[in-house]
């Protein structure tokens, strides 16, 4: 079966109506680039070969970043950060 040319013409009145003249021309301009961008998107992934992008790119091991582990500070050193910030302190009784 498929759509007949009333079922078109009917189609291209509602459109009409609901655009205006003035702008039935974009809208198809960017309908047609629509169109256009998938055909191109298609044809890419039908000639996508993953073997040619592997040989010209080849794989790079992920990088570890190291942080810098901090080390524990001395007794007297605690202590004289905790007199430096009275936030620290023990409540006292």
């Amino acid at each position: 079966m498929g759509i007949g040319i009333w079922e078109w013409s009917i189609i291209f009145l509602i459109v009409l109506l609901l655009f205006g003249a003035k702008r039935l021309p974009e809208i198809a301009r960017s309908l047609g680039k629509a169109a256009n961008e998938f055909q191109k998107a298609k044809n890419e992934l039908t000639n996508y070969n993953p073997n040619e992008y592997q040989q010209s790119n080849p794989p790079q091991p992920p990088q570890q970043q190291q942080q810098p582990q901090q080390q524990p500070l001395p007794p007297q050193q605690q202590q004289a950060d905790n007199s430096q910030n009275p936030n620290n302190n023990p409540p006292q009784a």
